[in-house]
């Protein structure tokens, strides 16, 4: 049975190939680990192999990762829906966020950064397929948001976060991750940051420019359905 840190270097080995097959520098892609509905000794492995991001979608199950995890070196990023009574423990835990789809929430971060801490980096989520049942910004309202939300202290707005409609067709999962990058170009904003690709369809993301792949599955293996979700 596959360990975590045989997993991670295998991650690792298919970011490099992506990047590159499509002529980038490896180091231009990050690695997040999504460590939602893992425990502790699970993160605690994957930092022991050399990984130091992860990425958490339930509040209350992050926040106790965080304090059992206290001595180590690691980076956390919000990546799931945020309702605003969770905004302040959000910008007072994490140091990314990935999921901002709307200016009230991103207001409520902004004003509920802790003074001394640095500025919270955001992304802002786009629904790319338009599906009803996924959160993120529609394309149309993106500019407006956008531009809202770079102006805002105690935030430093980094890039764009998608999730797409699942697809096994490699040039259908190209077009939806181009289409996510040409609205980051499109908004004339300083922004260095594609948070796009999962664990079936990283190299898609990172020939069309993803800086973060989200990666679960591949490193910790598949959730277990039959015990339910932590609340948010």
């Amino acid at each position: 049975m596959s360990t975590i840190a045989d997993n991670l270097s295998s991650v690792s080995a298919r970011i490099t190939a992506a990047t590159a097959a499509a002529g980038r520098d490896a180091a231009s892609v990050n690695l997040l680990a999504v460590s939602k509905t893992k425990p502790a000794q699970a993160v605690r492995e994957a930092h022991a192999a050399g990984q130091r991001h992860f990425g958490e979608n339930y509040l209350q199950e992050a926040l106790a990762k965080q304090a059992e995890l206290g001595d180590l070196d690691l980076t956390w990023h919000f990546i799931g829906p945020i309702q605003s009574n969770k905004t302040r423990p959000i910008a007072e835990h994490f140091d990314w966020v990935h999921s901002v789809d709307r200016l009230k929430i991103a207001e409520r971060l902004a004003e509920q950064r802790p003074a001394g801490k640095p500025p919270l980096n955001i992304c802002l989520q786009v629904n790319i397929s338009g599906e009803a049942s996924k959160a993120g910004c529609a394309p149309a309202d993106l500019p407006a948001l956008a531009k809202a939300v770079a102006a805002l202290p105690g935030l430093r707005l980094r890039g764009l976060m998608a999730i797409p409609q699942p697809s096994t067709d490699v040039a259908e999962q190209n077009a939806v991750f181009a289409q996510v990058n040409a609205l980051r170009d499109s908004l004339d904003l300083d922004l260095d940051t594609l948070s796009m690709g999962m664990s079936d369809d990283l190299e898609a993301a990172i020939a069309q420019g993803a800086t973060w792949v989200r990666i679960g599955t591949a490193l910790f293996g598949a959730r277990d359905y039959s015990k339910p979700e932590p609340s948010a």
